[in-house]
């Protein structure tokens, strides 16, 4: 597993469907190595500080085995950071991401946090309606880490199990139940085992399970 691309950008304006927005969406790759800390990478910034950044989002991660998916549907060759993610990885998608890993990463200790929720601003990025919906429809979502060591990493840097937990509840499980499958009632009883999940999607999915 690698961390193949580090990138950041600074929140910039511009026009989506007549209304002008703030967004931190268009990241670029670095090549040299950043400093990460635990509420965001060096070099990086948000608009919308409700609904992104912070210490249980300070890092967006996406699978670089969705590139291919995506560039097929849409006709266009992308470039790392095309999602707005700040890590761009290999060999760690949804299916294989638990929530609570712990991850090592050049000096950083990583833990997956929460899937990525994407909103409108990921169709303004690539000017296709309802972008964002796609994303969620097919569970290409990517995900958030928290950050429990700061220090410095690079592209290239090897990403590294140092724990795994034993309830087996994946970002891909979590995005099925919050998506698709809202009153698998076995499925939401193993998400409950997940305690390292972000406080809001947790007792999102403890509503869904009690209101069956």
């Amino acid at each position: 597993m690698k961390l193949l691309s580090v990138n950041v950008g600074k929140p910039i304006e511009t026009d989506y469907k007549g209304k002008n927005i703030e967004t931190g969406i268009y990241k670029q790759p670095v090549s040299e190595k950043v400093y990460v800390s635990r509420e965001q990478v060096e070099g990086d910034g948000q608009a919308d500080l409700v609904h992104h950044g912070g210490s249980e989002k300070a890092i967006c991660v996406y699978p670089i085995e969705h590139y291919s998916y995506w560039e097929e549907k849409l006709q266009r060759q992308l470039k790392p950071g095309a999602f707005g993610e700040n890590f761009t990885v290999s060999g760690l998608d949804e299916k294989e991401a638990l929530i609570g890993d712990i991850y090592k990463i050049g000096e950083t200790r990583v833990q997956v946090s929460l899937p990525r929720q994407p909103c409108f601003k990921l169709a303004k990025k690539f000017e296709v309606d309802n972008m964002h919906l796609f994303v969620m429809e097919n569970g290409y979502s990517g995900y958030y880490l928290r950050v429990l060591e700061e220090g410095y990493v690079k592209e290239g840097d090897d990403v590294t199990v140092e724990y795994r937990p034993t309830h087996g509840v994946t970002v891909a499980l979590i995005n099925r139940l919050t998506y698709h499958d809202k009153k698998d009632r076995v499925g939401l009883e193993q998400a409950m085992l997940a305690k390292e999940l972000s406080e809001s999607w947790y007792n999102k999915l403890r509503k869904q399970l009690s209101a069956l």
